[in-house]
Parts: C-alpha cells; structure tokens; sequence
C-alpha cells in the first residue's frame, strides 16, 4: 500500500518565545500564537481525507492537531515521535552557557559524532532508534493511506534525515518552524518528500 505521511511541528509555546530549552521532558501547552498556527494549519488541510493521527506524547502536538481529532479522525499518541531530551538543559533558560554548549554539541553532531548528547539527554543515535521503532509501527498499519503526524523540531529534521537515506549529521539542512508541514510517500519501503517545508498557511499571521 503507498501511504502518504503529513508530517508537522507543533505550534508554538511561551516557553518557546522566552527560549526556554524545551525537550523530551518539558511539557508545555501552546500559547495564543500556537492555537492559532494550529487552526490556520487545520483551515488549510481539513479536507484532506486522513485516515489516522500521530502524535507524540506531549501535550503541545495533541493541541496542535486537536481539531483533527475532533472530527472523529482516529488518534494514537507514540513515543517513538517524542522530541529529543536535551537533558540537565531541559527547562533551562538559553543563556550564553548553555547555548555555548548547544553550540559544541550540534557541531560535533554536525562533524559525525552521533552518539554525543547533552549531559542525561539522549544523542541523535538513541533518538533514531526509537524513532524507527515508531515509523515502523506507523507504515504496517492497515488501512491507514494518509496519516497526520505532529511532533517536535529537532526530532523531526532527524526523521526527515534517516527516511531520506541522508546522513544524520545533515539534520540542520530541514528548516523548520512551528506548524511548517513536510509531506512524504510511503512505497515499496522507500520514503519521498514531495512538499519541503510548507508554511502557506501561516501567511496571513
């Protein structure tokens, strides 16, 4: 069966617009701007016939396709589309330290050093492991044909990186922004983007 994957980033949070490090472990709901990214996502894809929704386990992407849900459109929640834990960084403010940090760490993962991760967070390796565990589940699914899979930032140009065949240290090449959708093919186990980085809908914000 060929499938056709939406996947998007959650709308955006206050702790977002503060830069507060967010993460795996930080559960945030989304502020005004983000419940609005969200119905401009939805106003612009509701007619499109999903027949499933994905999202992580995190507040912030089940608000994000809540009106989806609210259709009647089945909903699964898997932790496999979970964003990356940034570890002792998690809730943190972005200050010059930290960013510092960030700074060194996203170059050596940029260098091939994917098994480095911020102190008790985990690395690009450990999150694509469980991230295949999560597209796995997702693909043998039976009558799914169009599916709708919100979730995080970093987690999701990782994604868009090993389902692409491309190397993991080139996740920094997918732009993303809140709610900006990427949408790929499913067949004969093979993954292609067809849309990159669609943020129509959010215009007239």
């Amino acid at each position: 069966m060929k499938k056709t994957f939406y996947f998007i980033r959650h709308g955006q949070t206050d702790l977002n617009l503060r830069g507060i490090v967010q993460g795996r472990g930080v559960n945030s709901p989304l502020n005004e701007t983000g419940l609005q990214q969200a119905k401009a996502f939805y106003e612009a894809f509701k007619d499109v016939p999903f027949d499933k929704v994905y999202t992580s386990t995190l507040l912030r992407t089940k608000q994000t396709v809540q009106r989806f849900i609210d259709q009647g459109i089945p909903a699964e929640e898997l932790p496999g589309l979970d964003e990356i834990s940034w570890g002792i960084y998690e809730g943190k403010e972005q200050d010059e330290v930290i960013m510092a940090g960030f700074e060194q760490v996203v170059a050596a993962w940029r260098s091939g050093n994917l098994d480095l991760s911020i102190e008790e967070g985990e690395s690009p390796n450990q999150l694509v492991a469980r991230q295949k565990e999560a597209v796995a589940y997702m693909v043998a699914q039976p009558n799914e044909e169009t599916v709708l899979v919100c979730m995080h930032g970093r987690a999701l140009r990782i994604l868009l990186c090993h389902l692409t065949d491309m190397s993991v240290c080139l996740m920094d090449d997918f732009p993303h922004t809140n709610t900006a959708l990427y949408i790929l093919t499913y067949e004969d186990g093979r993954f292609s983007i067809i849309d990159h980085y669609n943020v129509k809908h959010l215009e007239n914000l």
